[in-house]
């Protein structure tokens, strides 16, 4: 079992057009409503690859409702702890090649309580969980430290706790020692206060993750992949895709497939590049079913070269 808690989840609408152009009216050619937030598609990956999860998500006013009942119409097993202010709305605008432009709205503000009783909820559907996955930006209202505080909370009982974050929650969370963090190039290039330009400065910055207390670290890099650092060495991986329709939620159905294949060594990272790849192979925010995904087109370096250059 594995538990997903977004703090900021949304609706995310998303719209596909020929070319977006500022200042004009543009007619999309097609749009649809999809669940969103790094939690919740994360559990929406785990389902379709029938891997058992729940999903712990505060919702609130008519998005919320509307959160809600996308989530349980896909089947997820959903925990909605109902709050005061509203569920945010976000849209995406999707142009060929995979060119995505995104516009999030901040969420509504979270009370102190309306926090606990989320952290309240996280513990009790963990009970016997292998993981609890916190994911996604904060909204206003939640302090920094909150996924610090999930880790120092559940490692007691032996719960491993991975975070997908960026910014000060990313660094408050190293200091409780997380099982896993997974930024992706630009998240990890924040946290160490420099540009990542070459595989080696990725291999570098998640070695500084870990020395500040992550056991693992998953950089997703888009186009380039992957890289795996934890006590094992160093790993990487890509997974071509020729005809990219999405970019959204990549990073969380490459989550999902780590977690999924144990969180552990090759096997892992491969399966993660596969779920990731599939994701990107389909439009909007949808996540991949089991038919989606290719393994076949996995590339695994174990020795990988460090002086590779990055694609901007």
């Amino acid at each position: 079992m594995i538990v997903t808690v977004t703090l900021n989840p949304s609706l995310d609408r998303t719209m596909e057009v020929d070319v977006l152009t500022r200042g004009q009216v543009i007619r999309a050619r097609s749009a649809r409503l999809d669940p969103g937030g790094k939690g919740v598609n994360v559990t929406r990956a785990l389902l379709a690859g029938r891997v058992p999860s729940v999903a712990v998500v505060p919702v609130g006013g008519p998005e919320g409702d509307r959160l809600r009942q996308l989530l349980l119409a896909e089947g997820l097993t959903v925990r909605a702890v109902p709050v005061a202010g509203h569920t945010r709305s976000n849209v995406t605008v999707a142009e060929p090649g995979g060119v995505v432009t995104k516009l999030n709205e901040p969420g509504g503000r979270l009370s102190h309580a309306e926090v606990a009783e989320v952290a309240r909820v996280v513990a009790a559907e963990s009970a016997g969980a292998g993981w609890v996955a916190g994911c996604g930006s904060l909204p206003p209202g939640v302090p920094d430290d909150i996924y610090a505080q999930l880790c120092r909370r559940l490692a007691p009982a032996g719960i491993r706790v991975a975070v997908d974050s960026s910014g000060p929650a990313l660094l408050a969370a190293l200091a409780a020692g997380p099982d896993l963090v997974k930024p992706n190039r630009e998240e990890l290039a924040e946290a160490v206060g420099h540009p990542v330009g070459r595989l080696a400065d990725v291999v570098a910055a998640a070695r500084h993750l870990r020395a500040r207390g992550a056991r693992s670290v998953l950089v997703s890099l888009g186009a380039d992949g992957a890289v795996l650092v934890d006590d094992d060495g160093v790993i990487a991986g890509d997974a071509p895709v020729e005809n990219p329709k999405s970019t959204v939620g990549a990073g969380d159905a490459l989550l999902a497939g780590f977690l999924a294949a144990g969180a552990r060594g090759p096997r892992a990272l491969a399966e993660a590049l596969a779920w990731g790849a599939a994701a990107v192979r389909l439009p909007a925010s949808r996540m991949p079913k089991q038919p989606d995904i290719r393994r076949d087109i996995v590339r695994i370096h174990a020795r990988p070269d460090l002086d590779q250059r990055l694609m901007t």
